[in-house]
């Protein structure tokens, strides 16, 4: 019994004295392990009389029990120290003046887009997006964009091994547009597109925004008054524009549009977009009766504008990530 006593004794003293849970595995090993004292203890009692052997045994028992919950309660305050340890480095101390937060804005291209949006769907537009990776039916032929067209080029398109490509314009959205929703119909596809170009005033990926307005009876005087109040709009004056004979193969007839503006102290004119009538080949494309409905359309580039409203002559600055630049906007 003295054995057992000086045994618990020695195991509470030891484990009352652990600093971590490394040391208390090893201190469990020792006291209630297959190789313990208590155990050598358990060996000695076929050498005792029945009485005692039971007596002893429920002792050895007793002490083994006692040493499992000092394990378990030192394990409990080493774990509470710990925490305390780990609160007490982590304290947040609220007399610290507050570092502050900036707060973030649209990028100078996605705010004129979304004034763009607000102005056409007031109009009776609907937004519509498409996929950037297109096909060349989308991207190239339902837009009567000829075989030999120079725009079909790998050094003007990205293409993929499989044939398809990153498209070059947001018109393959109107060609899908047309064929799912049929006529009439009124829409804007703004969206990101892809070409192989890049310096001051392109690069390889940029920003368009093409209107298509489909029904009975539109005609070019249409095209004309919508291209006005939308010109007006953006640059918050009335403005003189022009209308230039030119070639797409979307459209026919097809024009560029200029606009007369002040700059640099000179009056001169400055080319924004191109326009014109939907061709009746893309008409058909799209699964619409071009002898029932005509339509018109034009296309800009959203960087390009945001360029004229915020004054900057290079267009890979809205790229750059310079906060110094952006945080102007």
């Amino acid at each position: 019994m003295d054995q057992i006593a000086t045994i618990t004794d020695n195991a509470q003293s030891e484990i009352a004295n652990a600093e971590n849970n490394y040391a208390l595995e090893q201190l469990r090993s020792k006291y209630l392990g297959k190789s313990s004292a208590f155990n050598a203890v358990f060996k000695t009692l076929i050498t005792l009389e029945p009485a005692l052997r039971a007596q002893v045994g429920q002792e050895v028992n007793n002490a083994k029990e006692l040493v499992l919950n000092a394990l378990q309660q030192r394990a409990q305050v080493i774990e509470q120290e710990k925490l305390q340890q780990d609160l007490a480095q982590e304290a947040l101390d609220i007399t610290l003046p507050g570092r502050g937060q900036s707060i973030g804005h649209l990028h100078p291209v996605t705010q004129v887009r979304y004034d763009f949006e607000d102005f056409f769907m007031a109009m009776g537009f609907s937004t519509i997006e498409g996929p950037e990776i297109e096909d060349d039916f989308h991207n190239f032929t339902a837009l009567n964009i000829p075989e030999s067209h120079p725009a079909r080029a790998q050094h003007d398109t990205f293409y993929f091994d499989n044939g398809s490509l990153l498209r070059t314009h947001t018109s393959p959205v109107q060609i899908r547009a047309m064929r799912e929703l049929g006529a009439p119909l009124r829409i804007i596809t703004p969206g990101r597109v892809y070409r192989c170009d890049s310096d001051a005033t392109h690069t390889p990926m940029f920003h368009q925004m093409e209107i298509l307005c489909v029904d009975e009876g539109i005609n070019f005087a249409n095209l004309k008054w919508m291209l006005q109040n939308f010109l007006e709009y953006f640059f918050a004056e009335k403005v003189t524009i022009r209308l230039r004979p030119s070639y797409f193969p979307f459209t026919e007839p097809s024009a560029e549009v200029d606009v007369k503006r002040v700059v640099n102290g000179e009056e001169r004119w400055l080319e924004v977009l191109g326009c014109g009538m939907v061709h009746p080949k893309v008409l058909e494309f799209g699964g619409i009766d071009s002898k029932k409905y005509s339509g018109f359309a034009f296309g800009l580039g959203l960087d390009r504008f945001a360029m004229l409203r915020y004054g900057v002559n290079d267009l890979r600055a809205f790229f750059s990530n310079d906060l110094s630049f952006l945080e102007q906007f």
